[in-house]
């Protein structure tokens, strides 16, 4: 078995599983709303900013973590960002599962 043809065919059933279409129709969807679009990639920033504080200094900084949480509050007033974050996490979690699953395969000659 080759281990390219086995990755080659990983990577067709991730992007027919269910996760991936839903984030994938949920990306589509929002490049049709410009002001959520907008209004996420800020919240991104915003939490991006506030996740590099607490990796350079240990700590988090109140104010960006209020923004941060400002902006999501607002998001999750609308359907269609609470469905687009519900896909995104989706998928996440199954791409850290196999990612897990390989990493636990090869652990033994990592350590």
């Amino acid at each position: 078995m080759n281990i390219y043809d086995t990755a080659n065919r990983l990577a067709q059933e991730l992007k027919q599983s269910e996760e991936y279409v839903n984030y994938k129709m949920a990306k589509e969807s929002l490049s049709l709303n410009l002001d959520l679009k907008k209004k996420i990639e800020e919240f991104e920033a915003a939490r991006y900013d506030a996740q590099v504080t607490v990796m350079q200094t240990g700590k988090n900084d109140e104010e960006k973590t209020k923004k941060m949480q400002e902006l999501y509050m607002k998001l999750y007033e609308d359907s269609d960002a609470v469905k687009f974050f519900e896909a995104e996490t989706k998928f996440n979690i199954v791409l850290a599962d196999v990612n897990k699953i390989i990493g636990d395969a090869v652990m033994d000659v990592l350590k």
